[in-house]
C-alpha cells in the first residue's frame, strides 16, 4: 500500500518526530509508514487521518493507484 504521509507532513512543515508525537508512536514507526514498509492498524490509520484532517482514502491507496 502506498501513502502520501511524507508529502502531507512536509506541506505542514512538520518533522517526523512532531508527527510521531502527535500520533503517539515512535519516529521509526513514522519512517516505516512513509517508506511503505509498514501498513498501519485501522485505529492508527484513523488517528493519522484525524491528525491531517482528511479521510483515510486521502492518505492511503493500493499499489498501482495514484494519489
Amino acid at each position: 500500500m502506498r501513502n502520501s504521509l511524507a508529502e502531507q507532513r512536509a506541506r505542514r512543515g512538520w518533522s517526523q518526530q512532531h508527527l510521531a508525537d502527535q500520533l503517539r508512536v515512535s519516529r521509526q514507526t513514522v519512517i516505516s509508514l512513509e517508506k511503505g514498509r509498514y501498513d498501519p492498524s485501522l485505529p492508527l490509520a484513523f488517528r493519522i487521518a484525524a491528525t491531517f484532517e482528511c479521510t483515510i482514502e486521502d492518505l492511503f491507496f493500493p499499489d498501482g493507484a495514484t494519489g
